[in-house]
């Protein structure tokens, strides 16, 4: 692996990550045409937050968390440190000491494929955190990575700069360079939804409302009493 912190990264437009943390993963990610999604291996630490950032990447070797210290120093107000390692580790690579130092410089959250710890600490700090393992093991200081290089997160590719999203339904990554049609995209889906919402709220049915009827339909669903099943 080769060896290398990048400090100019191009970052993604702030107020669009903002409105994206709006709409959270699910509808952002269902108007990305279901893309971006890290899957279910990352789960929350905490629960009803919602966040958006830009990424600032660290690619480290299993077990060593020397990277995340060199990280520190290329983050700054509304990234989120996003962190893989060359193969999988639950080794407790962060706690409370590395959230308090990011936190002072105004970052958002962290994601990463290793575990964490201080979990308690870190929800009172009011530090976000999406990691694969709780797990009080710690790491050693000895093994040199990469700072704001690609890395991959279940299965997603994440570039320094892309637009990161989490909540409670799970992490997804919005590329760079496609952040402003995702979000077009996101808020003619809200504003769709927000039809649906009104409609089903007065009692329509979805299955009208989409016109599912004829789909099932065609599927060959039939519908029948209880009497007509009974006797079949």
């Amino acid at each position: 692996m080769s060896a290398v912190i990048v400090t100019d990264i191009a970052r993604a437009d702030a107020a669009t990550a903002d409105a994206l943390a709006v709409h959270g993963v699910a509808t952002v990610h269902e108007a990305m045409g279901r893309t971006g999604l890290v899957g279910t291996s990352l789960r929350p630490i905490q629960q009803d937050v919602r966040v958006a950032g830009t990424a600032v990447t660290v690619l480290s070797w299993p077990g060593d968390n020397l990277m995340i210290h060199a990280a520190v120093e290329q983050c700054r107000a509304g990234d989120i440190l996003v962190v893989a390692t060359t193969s999988p580790s639950a080794d407790g690579a962060f706690g409370e000491l590395f959230a308090t130092a990011l936190h002072a410089r105004g970052v958002r959250g962290l994601v990463t494929t290793t575990g964490v710890r201080d979990t308690a600490e870190l929800r009172a700090l009011g530090f976000p955190v999406w990691s694969s393992a709780v797990n009080a093991q710690g790491t050693v200081k000895a093994t040199p990575g990469s700072v704001n290089v690609p890395v991959v997160v279940g299965g997603v590719l994440v570039r320094p700069g892309d637009i990161v999203v989490a909540d409670d339904d799970g992490v997804l990554c919005v590329p760079r360079q496609d952040a402003a049609s995702a979000l077009a995209a996101a808020d003619a889906r809200f504003a769709k939804e927000e039809k649906d919402r009104a409609a089903y709220a007065g009692g329509e049915l979805s299955l009208d409302r989409k016109g599912l009827r004829g789909e099932l339909t065609d599927l060959g669903v039939v519908y029948m009493t209880q009497q007509e099943y009974d006797a079949r």
